[in-house]
């Protein structure tokens, strides 16, 4: 089996595969505060809550946007598992032709989401990740990846308007019935969702504009499942997709 590990600003998923087969997905909060010890004893209740053989473990990959963390984990997986993680960054094989201006300034998650999309739907395509931030990037027709653009994340857009404001709550995520709301929960929620999802169409549309041409769209990250039904914008949901991604990456490097 293999350890993937996709590690955000908000959350750390720990996933395990079988083949191509994922047969275990948790998320824990990313605490920048914790040793690799404390990590160490999360990871093994992890795998102990779950009935986890640890010596079925072949092997570990890890993506990482938080560096304070990226050796903390990887010591927390060498001493549960006995395994090296190998870590998607600068000279580990992906696939994917980057055609940016500094390919070490790309955030390891994109390049994973990016790698597994076009494995799952081809190129071209425009990859969504719903996270802490919303990312949407462009892989061209040639496979090449372009970069794409940098959105504040739903939950950072609720947090904004509920402390900086005096009369606005902090709200749940959930479509209200109607577009236009007298009350103010039903009006943020409808702002939220719904503006979320208009926001996402006009740049999936502004983007194949720029491209030239029509692409696929697919999209990953927590919150996606509750914004994306709402695009008009034809998308592919994927909660599997980062775990996918970590697995072809660690095939190519083996």
């Amino acid at each position: 089996m293999l350890l993937a590990i996709d590690m955000g600003n908000t959350n750390i998923e720990f996933g395990l595969l079988d083949g191509d087969e994922i047969v275990l997905s948790e998320r824990v909060k990313t605490d920048t505060e914790k040793t690799s010890t404390e990590y160490a004893v999360l990871l093994h209740t992890i795998f102990e809550l779950n009935g986890i053989d640890v010596s079925n473990i072949d092997g570990a990959v890890l993506s990482s946007v938080v560096p304070p963390l990226t050796h903390i984990v990887r010591e927390a997986v060498k001493s549960v598992t006995g395994k090296t993680a190998l870590v998607v960054g600068p000279g580990v094989k992906t696939g994917l032709k980057l055609k940016v201006e500094d390919s070490k300034a790309i955030g390891a998650d994109l390049i994973v989401g990016a790698v597994a999309g076009v494995e799952m739907l081809g190129a071209p395509l425009l990859v969504i990740d719903m996270g802490t931030a919303t990312t949407v990037i462009a892989v061209d027709k040639d496979g090449q990846f372009l970069g794409g653009a940098v959105i504040p994340g739903v939950v950072l857009s609720i947090n904004a308007l509920a402390s900086n404001t005096s009369q606005l709550p902090n709200i749940s995520i959930e479509a209200p019935k109607k577009v236009i709301n007298s009350q103010t929960v039903e009006a943020m929620q409808s702002g939220i969702v719904y503006g979320q999802a208009s926001l996402l169409d006009g740049m999936i549309a502004r983007m194949k504009k720029e491209l030239g041409y029509d692409t696929k769209v697919i999209a990953t990250g927590g919150l996606a499942k509750l914004i994306v039904p709402y695009c008009e914008t034809e998308v592919t949901l994927c909660n599997e997709l980062m775990l996918k991604g970590l697995k072809i990456i660690y095939d190519k490097n083996r």
